[in-house]
């Protein structure tokens, strides 16, 4: 077993019952409240993270429009970004302080949202960072990366993207390939930040690290760490949802109760997910649907820290993907 994961995994405690955890969770006092939002009808909030204060663009125009598939993610940016915002703490975070996540490292989050303010605080100290959603997410996704680019300057060793390659064969998966070119982009010049759209119900997760790799034949087509942050909210993508994480973390080697299996030296990968707590039966039918694909274990409130332990309204989780 590799000393990083032996490590990483004393993160929290196992969870193995669904009913039991979200009974667990759901009966502590928790804020209600506004889902995070800082100002819905704002055309531009400002968030401090640290020492940096970034100006995020948003759209209540969009967030409060009728569009058709929804338009979660594109009105206020910050509400399903808060759990996550601790990740650049290399001193505290167990996923820096165990090696895990090095300046090697690739990390690719799903349902990014406009806000681009995750990728904005990991970037400079990974290689590469690929950040997922719909379409209509792209132009305001690109607008806070621009608008805040003075802040960050990536460390990583990108490769400029030309775009996705069209595949007829289907690399072990049935869903289809991923769309045209026009749906990959490096978002700034000499940007370590990526972004993609991808379909959780018809995208292939295998295609997804073109994006940033000149050849389709690379041997490791996989993450060292997937994020999803504040996507379980509608029991109708539970099971897109976590079938795309388990295709994602299925590109690396799978954890054993043996350790890892090696191929070619690679991790296996980490599944972090984040989520405010809304209705307990979907957060249950989501752990369900999880456990059956994932080992799941509950982040200590010593490693969450005051802002997100219990109690908060927000809930950590880390996978590692089962063998099929």
């Amino acid at each position: 077993m590799s000393p990083s994961i032996t490590d990483l995994l004393k993160i929290g405690e196992e969870v193995t019952d669904a009913e039991e955890e979200s009974f667990l969770l759901f009966t502590q006092d928790i804020p209600t409240g506004n889902l995070g939002f800082i100002d819905s009808r704002a055309a531009t909030v400002d968030v401090s993270i640290r020492d940096n204060e970034y100006t995020i663009h948003q759209s209540p125009t969009l967030l409060s429009s009728s569009r058709a598939g929804g338009t979660t993610g594109a009105g206020n940016p910050v509400e399903n970004h808060t759990p996550l915002r601790r990740l650049d703490l290399k001193s505290q975070n167990p996923l820096w302080t165990t090696s895990f996540l090095t300046q090697d490292s690739i990390v690719t989050e799903l349902g990014c949202g406009i806000s681009a303010l995750i990728p904005l605080t990991i970037s400079p100290s990974i290689q590469h960072y690929i950040a997922t959603d719909q379409e209509y997410v792209r132009r305001y996704f690109r607008t806070n990366l621009d608008e805040n680019a003075n802040i960050t300057k990536s460390k990583g060793k990108s490769k400029t993207s030309t775009g996705t390659k069209n595949k007829s064969k289907k690399q072990g998966s049935t869903k289809g390939a991923s769309a045209s070119a026009s749906a990959v982009s490096n978002l700034t010049p000499n940007s370590n930040i990526t972004f993609t759209t991808l379909d959780w119900e018809l995208d292939q997760p295998a295609l997804l690290k073109q994006c940033i790799q000149e050849s389709e034949n690379d041997e490791d087509k996989g993450f060292d760490l997937l994020l999803s942050c504040d996507c379980i909210y509608n029991d109708a993508l539970i099971t897109p949802l976590v079938s795309t994480c388990a295709d994602i973390c299925r590109l690396r080697p799978v954890y054993t109760s043996s350790g890892e299996a090696e191929c070619q030296g690679l991790k296996p990968t980490v599944c972090i997910v984040a989520q405010q707590q809304r209705a307990p039966e979907v957060f249950e039918t989501w752990l369900r649907e999880t456990l059956r694909e994932f080992r799941v274990w509950r982040i200590s409130d010593e490693v969450l820290g005051d802002g997100l332990k219990g109690g908060t309204g927000y809930l950590v989780h880390l996978l590692l993907v089962r063998e099929k």
